[in-house]
């Protein structure tokens, strides 16, 4: 009885072992920079500016000899498997409001690896010709934009935003505040812009859409969309000592928006595919010296 109750600790303990090697981090194999072969990088659903940052890293990285894994999951439980080890890092941590109440909780159980964007921002846009630059002339010129605001999901925290803050704000409130999807929002954009129509739609920066189609966005003059946040990465706490080259790699990387428009935009602006691997490499050659300072 006992040599069988040993049997089944044994079993169990190799079970767990087996598990954990499956993690962040890996099988434990290490590169000749220090580093540990295996890297777990989580990713936001639907963040495009998080998917793009990640989709290039792991392009990045695996030429280099890593064996990276890009795992999707809504934002809570990525905090949650950051700070308890499950995954090894994400791009797209946006503070200081966004994401303030999971810094709150998971802040101390986790490890900030840098901002490397400053310009994240919930915006009002308009097509590049459209005849206001300003929320404050938005009512008055209401009929020029067929009396529509085209705005995206309707949980989304741009449209609480927008029916919350914006709306009252500017007296907008006789104007049709349309919501319904990212991707329906955009295909109004793109018909609107294409035909040289007057539109006015929420957006946030950083997006593709600024490099696919000629808009603007309109003054805020009243602040009712918030100040501009930060796009940071988070690593879980030991990081550093795992992945010492990486995490320098990472500490230094910067991209600012019109180059991540334009990632962006290859990625996401044409036929839907679910691997970008080729589009990324076709988006690294025509911008190699930029690429290439990432890991100098």
């Amino acid at each position: 009885m006992k040599k069988n109750f040993l049997s089944v600790v044994a079993i169990a303990a190799t079970a767990a072992l087996s598990l954990s090697a499956c993690g962040a981090g890996g099988t434990g194999a290490v590169l000749d920079n220090g580093d540990k072969k295996d890297v777990t990088v989580a990713v936001f659903n639907g963040w495009d500016e998080g998917i793009a940052a990640s989709e290039l890293w792991k392009v990045i990285l695996d030429e280099k000899g890593y064996n990276v894994k890009l795992q999707n999951a809504d934002v809570a439980p990525v905090f949650s498997g950051l700070s308890t080890g499950d995954y090894d890092l994400t791009l797209d941590t946006w503070l200081p409001v966004t994401h303030a109440s999971l810094m709150e909780e998971y802040g101390e159980k986790i490890s900030e690896l840098g901002q490397w964007n400053d310009e994240a921002a919930l915006t009002i846009a308009v097509n590049e010709d459209a005849p206001i630059d300003s929320l404050d002339e938005l009512a008055a010129n209401a009929d020029a934009f067929n009396n529509k605001i085209i705005g995206i999901e309707p949980a989304a925290g741009l449209t609480k935003v927008t029916t919350e803050k914006v709306i009252p704000a500017y007296g907008l409130d006789k104007m049709d505040y349309v919501t319904s999807s990212t991707p329906a929002m955009l295909s109004e954009l793109k018909t609107a812009t294409s035909k040289g129509e007057n539109i006015a739609v929420t957006l946030w920066r950083p997006h593709w859409a600024y490099d696919a189609f000629p808009v603007k966005d309109l003054k805020d003059p009243k602040g009712a969309l918030g100040a501009a946040e930060g796009i940071y990465g988070y690593s879980r706490l030991d990081f550093d000592a795992d992945y010492p080259t990486l995490n320098g790699w990472l500490k230094d990387f910067t991209m600012d928006s019109k180059t991540l428009y334009s990632l962006e935009n290859a990625m996401f602006g044409g036929e839907k595919i679910s691997d970008y691997t080729e589009v990324i490499k076709t988006w690294i050659g025509e911008n190699q010296d930029y690429v290439d300072s990432l890991t100098s």
